[in-house]
């Protein structure tokens, strides 16, 4: 099975929700990951918070995504799976 983004919500900061099609839910940190021309508009959040779910994953009017894989990896178990 491809990892794909199926939903996400911003949170704060640089912090989405992200729900994947394997049912979990992950909260992603972004902040250390906006390195490189293409990543740098989105150090302005309100920029960083104009996003979209493009093929099957996170995208910004620039171009700029990361793979559902990446997302998958970084993230964080979202808090309420943690008790399941």
């Amino acid at each position: 099975m491809f990892l794909e983004v199926i939903e996400a919500e911003y949170l704060k900061d640089y912090i989405l929700k992200v729900t994947f099609n394997n049912g979990e839910i992950r909260l992603v940190d972004l902040q250390n990951s906006l390195q490189g021309p293409v990543f740098e508009p989105l150090k302005d959040k309100k920029v960083f918070r104009q996003f979209t779910i493009h093929y099957n994953t996170v995208e910004w009017q620039n171009g700029a995504d990361f793979a559902p894989e990446y997302l998958f990896q970084v993230g964080e178990t979202y808090p309420s799976q943690k008790a399941k």
